[in-house]
């Protein structure tokens, strides 16, 4: 059972004060290894009969002649989210600090059996036995030299050894619901499974189908029971084409799948043939209808027949995605009709061609979205200018079809936001928008400007706007793909940074010295992982020059170089700092020595590396493939032997197998 004084922070804050600790800081520790080290080792040396210490020697030790050490809850005793791997340093306040750790290594509240102690450096770690009698610490000193030791004796392992490891894993226990799962996702990405395994495995999971080519991601689907599943399935797939849009659409066994597939299809701009789209169009669910009126390219027949449906909404979405195919005495109805938000949606697609006088806008309270889109009559800007509302002001000036008279008067309008949209018209001469007091937050997010990323492929329009006072539209003009020499090389000065960083995610013609450059200071996001380091034109001759930089983001940089000696591998292995360790880690040329010393780093992140590409002696990778916390990783590296591969391809087509049966 938990401890109920662990359920919030202040709980636990008066657990420590009862205890005699101040918390210092917080949870995580950089550069300290986590608890999880400290639990293995103490757990091997226990294993291995290795003596406890007194309370007042292992106390001591823990505190090293100060007041402070590293705490860590296990089992019941640990804070939601720590699951025992996190520590915090703590101060004791007692007089005598050594006699009072002495005493929460013996006393009863909180029991000591579920404390995890360190040293600040954590060198030196300690728990309390679970024997018979009155509790004893059981303390290693020397955690990095055993760490040491023990990655020097696994190097020295040979065939045999791993012959052994390897057999012992494949006889051991089942394993855990969850480790299995992790097996399963994680081999299907391992270079080393082989591919008929890989497709098994994909196979029998419907959470993974989204990495089956298309073909066989629809087969799969239409073949398997439970639509959730396959419906999921769908929703991650990419690259379907509009028959199997078709298939699914025909084969869906209940109003939900078509409702849930069609609204899948409208968001990704599917266009379905006719025949689907009347069967859509004329199916009994009204939200079928509606998402039918929002697909891609809905021919006339359907849309005209979609503005009739006797549904409100469906007529509405026909007038917001189809008004122009619709014929002439349709539009007319929906005009007319007797649902205001119907007569809304029409007026708005109407009056993109026909002026919207000031009357009609009152009237019909068309608002924001009138504003911004509408044609407008003159009586309906002048009033706009001289409202007091600058969110309708601010919406007249995003309205692309303003004259360039009411735009001027935008341009001066007291209100920050209303300049500020201006200065992103499309339809601005560049000095225009030079004259344009605004402020940009060059912090803030910023997206492609639709009309300039619709210029990309226009060397001249790009020449202008590279040289735009305003910095989202060269922002956005780095954007492009390719990039005439001259824009590329004023926007790879440019003194704003995201456009040098633009450049480098997407321009196939970002020059060298900018990407290093940027390097400096980016290492990659989501939508551009690695860039731009992984950019084609980043530098790889030369870097050597860096391996003895003070900053580690470019120290890390000599390993890329042709020329690296193998032994910069195991030197960087040893860095101070854990973005050159990581880069160590992933080196193929990395020692097994400092393999196995890194799966026990203090950085997640070099951790995880190494278990995915280090090359760990059979026992460390065992090992790691049963451990909840690094199975995920371990499962990923290729050192796996082919037949372990399957061995575990096959447990985990074990555990699904009920699943399927029933």
């Amino acid at each position: 059972m938990g401890d109920d004084r662990l359920r919030d922070r202040e709980g636990y804050e008066a657990l420590l004060a009862s205890m005699g600790l101040e918390p210092l800081g917080t949870w995580w520790l950089p550069g300290v290894r986590k608890a999880a080290t400290a639990r293995r080792l103490l757990a091997v040396a226990a294993a291995e009969g290795e003596p406890a210490a007194g309370p007042a020697e292992a106390a001591a030790l823990l505190l090293g002649g100060g007041r402070e050490f590293l705490l860590g809850f296990e089992g019941p005793w640990s804070p939601r989210g720590c699951m025992g791997n996190a520590w915090r340093r703590v101060r004791i306040s007692a007089a005598d600090p050594v006699a009072a750790l002495a005493g929460i290594l013996t006393g009863a509240d909180p029991d000591p059996r579920g404390l995890l102690l360190a040293t600040t450096d954590g060198d030196t770690v300690a728990r309390v036995g679970a024997g018979p009698g009155a509790p004893r610490p059981l303390v290693l000193t020397g955690v990095d030299a055993r760490i040491d030791a023990a990655a020097e004796a696994g190097a020295r392992q040979g065939a045999d050894d791993a012959a052994a490891a390897w057999e012992a894993f494949l006889a051991g226990p089942d394993p855990s619901p969850a480790v299995v799962d992790a097996w399963a996702e994680a081999l299907t990405v391992n270079p080393a499974t082989p591919d008929p395994v890989r497709r098994e495995l994909l196979h029998s999971r419907p959470e993974l189908w989204w990495r089956l080519p298309p073909d066989e991601l629809v087969e799969l689907a239409l073949a398997h029971p439970d639509p959730k599943a396959t419906l999921r399935a769908i929703e991650l797939g990419r690259g379907l084409t509009p028959a199997h849009w078709t298939r699914l659409l025909l084969a869906a066994a209940t109003e939900r799948e078509r409702w849930l597939l069609t609204t899948l299809a409208a968001d990704w701009r599917v266009a379905l043939d006719e025949e689907t789209c009347a069967l859509l169009a004329a199916d009994p669910s009204t939200r079928v209808r509606a998402e039918a009126a929002a697909l891609t390219g809905l021919p006339e027949r359907q849309a005209a027949l979609l503005a009739e449906d006797p549904d409100a909404g469906v007529r509405a979405a026909v007038c917001r995605t189809s008004w122009s195919v619709l014929p002439a005495d349709r539009r007319r109805a929906l005009l007319a009709d007797g649902s205001a938000g119907v007569r809304t949606a029409a007026l708005l697609r109407d009056h993109e061609a026909r002026l919207l006088s000031s009357e009609d806008f009152v009237r019909e309270e068309l608002g924001e979205p009138a504003v911004e889109s509408c044609r407008l009559g003159p009586d309906l800007v002048e009033h706009l200018l001289a409202t007091g509302d600058a969110r309708l002001r601010r919406a007249l000036a995003a309205n692309p079809r303003l004259d360039p008279r009411t735009v001027a008067r935008l341009a001066e309008d007291p209100d920050d936001s209303v300049r500020y949209t201006v200065a992103l018209r499309a339809d601005l001469t560049e000095e225009q928008r030079a004259a344009i007091r605004v402020d940009v937050d060059p912090s803030g997010m910023s997206h492609t400007l639709p009309w300039v990323a619709d210029r990309h492929e226009d060397p001249e329009a790009m020449r202008v706007l590279a040289a735009s006072s305003h910095v989202l539209v060269r922002r956005s003009v780095a954007r492009a793909r390719r990039l005439p020499p001259d824009v590329v090389q004023r926007l790879a000065w440019d003194t704003d940074r995201v456009v040098q960083l633009f450049l480098a995610e997407s321009c196939e013609d970002a020059p060298a010295e900018m990407l290093l450059r940027v390097w400096t200071w980016w290492t990659g996001s989501l939508s551009s992982p690695g860039r731009p380091r992984t950019h084609p034109n980043f530098p790889r001759e030369g870097l050597l020059r860096f391996a003895d930089d003070p900053h580690g983001r470019m120290r890390r940089l000599a390993l890329d170089d042709p020329q690296s000696p193998p032994e910069l591998v195991s030197r960087f292995a040893g860095d101070r700092d854990p973005e050159v360790r990581y880069r160590a880690a992933e080196d193929p040329r990395l020692p097994v020595a400092d393999a196995i010393r890194l799966t026990e780093d203090p950085a997640d992140s070099v951790r995880a590396a190494v278990l995915r590409h280090g090359p760990l002696p059979a026992a460390v990778l065992a090992a790691s493939l049963r451990d909840r916390e690094t199975v995920g990783d371990a499962a990923r590296n290729p050192g796996i032997p082919p037949h372990v591969v399957r061995a575990m391809a096959a447990r985990c087509a074990a555990f699904t197998a009920p699943a399927k049966e029933g």
